[in-house]
């Protein structure tokens, strides 16, 4: 793949429902805590926005500009990805077979591609708010405190819940150059926000008075992101050879699932353990 960036892939797509278990929760809770927190991430977004309406000095203008921040962006994302992964879960724990099987293969790429988001974008916005943004002293104002902590402390745990709990594999490493244009696609955005809004969403964007060091920040973001992706990729695959390899959980699956019969019924998938054992497990 990583020589076809372009390319959806031809294998067959997650013949033991990765995306949609977890090696220690069942399919209904791992659907519960998933719609949880794309509840949570979606009343926070709209609560903030409807607060700075009425209490803003410049009213909506000011939920109108949030949507030029990459922290609120990613904040929606999450609760899109939240979204999405709680019906396929659903649908999984329901019947069998999720939603997701039922797509055509470039969607159920993309479904990975977001996976690679929301575990690797959360990260860089804390990193970033809090090592090189926030300059305290602590929020005055509850609303304030509540706001940046949901948007810049608790999107990293919502990441870390998708890489600790599900049964995901690593991300192929061909993910790494979309997130890299997604950033960079994020960098149009800013300066199209200066033209239109005359601010820039961050302050080191501002060339007028970082000058030279906007570069570098650019490319330290995206250095940064690369760093981040290695890591989470490295944590996935500690997980798994800990859950399964040590620890024999190869996971908690729903009990409508599907036996393949015929020749698929012997097929070697995950570890070489044949797919009726996993199921049954």
């Amino acid at each position: 793949m990583a020589g076809k960036p372009f390319s959806f892939g031809t294998d067959r797509w997650d013949p033991t429902h990765r995306f949609e278990t977890s090696w220690l929760l069942s399919p209904w809770v791992l659907f519960l805590f998933r719609a949880l927190f794309s509840l949570y991430a979606f009343f926070t977004t709209i609560f903030i926005s409807v607060w700075n309406c009425e209490f803003s000095p410049i009213g909506c203008l000011e939920s109108e500009e949030r949507f030029s921040y990459f922290t609120v962006l990613t904040f929606w994302g999450l609760g899109f990805y939240f979204l999405v992964a709680a019906v396929h879960t659903f649908t999984y724990a329901r019947s069998g077979v999720p939603l997701l099987d039922r797509f055509p293969r470039p969607l159920q790429a993309l479904h990975s591609a977001f996976y690679s988001t929301v575990v690797t974008y959360p990260f860089i916005v804390t990193i970033v708010y809090w090592g090189v943004l926030y300059t305290g002293p602590w929020f005055p104002v509850v609303f304030d405190g509540w706001s940046n902590i949901s948007q810049h402390m608790l999107n990293s745990v919502f990441a870390l819940f998708e890489i600790i709990f599900p049964r995901t594999d690593p991300m192929p490493p061909v993910h790494m150059l979309w997130l890299i244009l997604v950033l960079a696609l994020y960098l149009a955005v800013a300066y199209i926000t200066h033209a239109r809004w005359g601010f820039y969403p961050y302050s080191f964007l501002d060339p007028s008075k970082q000058h030279a060091f906007v570069a570098a920040y650019v490319f330290g973001i995206a250095i940064g992101a690369l760093i981040v992706f290695g890591v989470v990729y490295g944590l996935i695959a500690l997980r798994k050879w800990i859950t399964e390899t040590k620890l024999g959980k190869h996971g908690k699956f729903a009990k409508q699932s599907p036996r393949r019969i015929g020749a698929d019924e012997e097929e070697m998938v995950d570890d070489q353990i044949p797919y009726r054992t996993i199921l049954e497990e």
